[in-house]
């Protein structure tokens, strides 16, 4: 039997399959597979429960990680020449959501204020301590969500915007509620760097199945960036399960650049 994540995978190749002879036999098909679809998500309770993670959850999940980091050394090579990649200055500020011990907290240390953005009110001692000079931690500032919003960052006061291994654990419903948010809390062309699930990848969709990310798609992603009003800039991959997103909120008064430059692998 298919898994719900499956049928979900099915239902967008099959809307982009669509060819003219086909056309009846796939509308047929989609149909019986988004009742089905509606069926499993509306009455599987187990389903819904694990999409939806508590507190206690991501506490438990981070102290396992604290252990065996999922970040390697050539992943965080990579991630932190692209976050490089945004023009820093002290006059800028940045907002990382999902923080968990720091492990790219310290490289914002540039900018001029940071913002962080948890569920867990312990980590905020652990995040300042990435700051050893008193001088870069006064301007550090911590708070907390209740999961999917960012209500306490001030408005327009952002300019750039990061995330790991935070939004691969959000439904689809959540992530649109963060984007939303997000939205609110960057100045005009102010810019956003977030890693997603793409579960057209075999990696993403095991974890998926098993319960530990929530479905998501490359085309689902960009999707929502864009019902958002966002301009999407890139949508990369460093390997599968490490795929990002970076977009943009439309104007002009953001002073901070992206420089598409090319990332040696060596």
């Amino acid at each position: 039997m298919l898994s719900i994540e499956e049928i979900k995978l099915l239902i967008e190749k099959l809307e982009k399959v669509k060819k003219e002879d086909l056309q009846e036999l796939i509308d047929s098909n989609l149909k019986i597979l988004k009742d089905i679809e509606s069926t499993v998500d509306a009455n599987n309770e187990e389903e819904i429960d694990r999409l939806d993670k508590t507190v206690e959850w991501f506490k438990i999940d981070l102290e396992k990680k604290q252990k065996k980091p999922v970040v390697d050394h050539w992943l965080f090579k990579m991630i932190q020449t692209k976050i490089f990649q945004f023009a820093r200055s002290n006059v800028y500020n940045s907002l990382e959501i999902g923080p968990g011990y720091g492990t790219f907290s310290k490289e914002f240390r540039a900018w001029g204020r940071n913002y962080f953005l948890d569920i867990l009110p312990e980590l905020q001692e652990k995040i300042f301590r990435r700051f050893s000079n008193p001088r870069h931690r006064k301007y550090c500032t911590f708070f907390l969500t209740k999961k999917h919003e960012c209500h306490n960052i001030p408005q327009n006061s952002c300019n750039f915007v990061f995330s790991w291994d935070t939004f691969v654990f959000f439904t689809q419903n959540h992530i649109q509620h963060y984007l939303h948010d997000i939205k609110r809390t960057l100045i005009p062309g102010g810019y956003v760097f977030i890693q997603y699930a793409d579960c057209h990848y075999g990696y993403d969709l095991t974890q998926a199945k098993r319960g530990y990310w929530n479905y998501n798609t490359k085309t689902a992603m960009e999707r929502m960036i864009k019902e958002e009003g966002y301009d999407v800039i890139e949508m990369g991959q460093f390997r599968p399960g490490a795929n990002y997103a970076i977009f943009r909120k439309p104007g002009k008064q953001n002073p901070v650049l992206y420089r598409i430059d090319e990332i040696t692998l060596d």
